[in-house]
């Protein structure tokens, strides 16, 4: 593969672009201007109003490009480093998944614990041989359906029940809300404490993640860039996923709510293995544990636990990252990748305004960690075609 053959040059150039310990850039590296264009032209097409890219390794970041605005109203204020953004389903991956890693670490529950273990309302009905780590994979064979607003939480324990698992577990991989809102049920019944409480106990407060929450409440509405419901409403602090709202703001697919700052933090913390200056608040086994592959399918799919590697969503790996690099993205606009080998993370957070061409926001992600990659290995460029989301029609 031609990453491995260049492997050793990568890291050597990336010995120069680390910063001191921090959040903010010191001297934006060279090939920066080329992301600038990229999100400027997909303000021109309608794809995005705003938001904010910040490029980093475990030291601290070494690019951050701020753009737009935080709606598409007229006297939207400006995006800034202090926006806080609907993260969508990144939930999962930086409440649920780590919750969820953190109580296997302290021997609370397994990882292949079957399910009934934990939801004694399914014994009977066939789901069995459903393991934890099922959920974790999307391959639990469970498929999305509608919850009632009556009571949510037990319409979609009574839907799991119900529901005829769609292959044998752990043998098909179909991403699912309901695997996640099931994890975060989990987390309540094993500590008695809501998903929000326990993931700002365990690691989001410990990291100094201050801005990253679930429900973040009128009195920071001004600083939330804005999300669209179906009708092309715009909300300001309210999630944007349907289900989510439906359970009251906090559930384990989505939810949270946070800036690129604080995400930087936690992307610092899996690249030196669960510790970030100076505290730990995962073990060096846990994180390697939860970004290794766990499924595979003829080389097409590849998930870790709750992370994604190669699949139809890993948009975000562009051109350049290693086959050891995982992430994930949120249907709000935003999407995290980081690479362990070449110590990097890109992260993206957007005020998108167009859900109908997804595949040009696809191709957009896809094109930014592109670009990013040239930017910090610039002698290996040729390598990497030209980013190529191409123009949209949004009319």
């Amino acid at each position: 593969m031609v990453f491995r053959k260049i492997l050793a040059i990568a890291l050597i150039l990336f010995g120069s672009l680390t910063v001191c310990a921090g959040d903010s850039p010191s001297a934006p590296p060279a090939g920066g201007e080329a992301i600038g264009r990229l999100m400027e032209r997909a303000m021109h097409d309608g794809l995005v109003a705003g938001g904010i890219v910040l490029v980093g390794n475990r030291h601290g970041a070494v690019y951050e490009h701020v753009f737009g605005k935080q709606s598409s109203l007229p006297d939207a204020p400006p995006v800034t480093s202090s926006t806080i953004f609907d993260l969508a389903s990144l939930t999962k991956v930086i409440a649920t998944t780590p919750a969820v890693m953190r109580l296997a670490e302290e021997g609370r529950l397994s990882l292949v614990d079957p399910l009934v273990r934990w939801f004694p309302e399914f014994a009977g009905h066939g789901k069995d041989d459903v393991l934890v780590v099922h959920l974790l994979t999307h391959t639990s064979g469970l498929d999305d359906f509608s919850l009632s607003s009556a009571d949510p939480l037990q319409s979609a324990i009574n839907g799991v029940a119900a529901q005829k698992l769609k292959g044998e577990p752990g043998t098909r991989f179909r991403y699912a809300d309901i695997n996640f809102i099931l994890l975060g049920e989990l987390v309540r019944r094993v500590t008695g404490s809501t998903l929000d409480r326990y993931a700002a106990d365990a690691f989001l407060r410990p990291l100094g993640m201050k801005d990253t929450a679930f429900l973040p409440g009128p009195a920071i509405a001004e600083r939330c860039a804005a999300t669209l419901d179906g009708s092309g409403g715009a909300h300001f602090g309210t999630v944007q996923d349907p289900l989510a709202r439906l359970m009251g703001g906090v559930a384990g697919h989505a939810g949270l709510f946070g800036t690129a700052s604080d995400l930087a933090l936690f992307c610092r913390m899996l690249l030196g293995e669960g510790e970030l200056n100076g505290r730990r608040v995962l073990e060096q086994r846990t994180v390697r544990q939860m970004t290794a592959p766990y499924f595979s399918r003829g080389g097409k799919v590849a998930r870790g636990l709750g992370w994604d590697m190669a699949s139809p969503f890993s948009s975000p790996r562009g051109e350049g990252f290693s086959e050891e690099s995982f992430g994930h993205t949120g249907y709000s606009g935003g999407s995290i990748w980081i690479d362990p080998r070449t110590d990097t993370y890109v992260i993206f957070l957007s005020v998108r305004l167009d859900h109908r061409h997804t595949k040009a926001f696809s191709q957009l992600r896809s094109d930014l960690s592109t670009l990013a990659f040239r930017m910090l290995f610039p002698d290996l460029r040729e390598l990497v075609e030209t980013a190529s989301y191409g123009p949209v029609t949004t009319r």
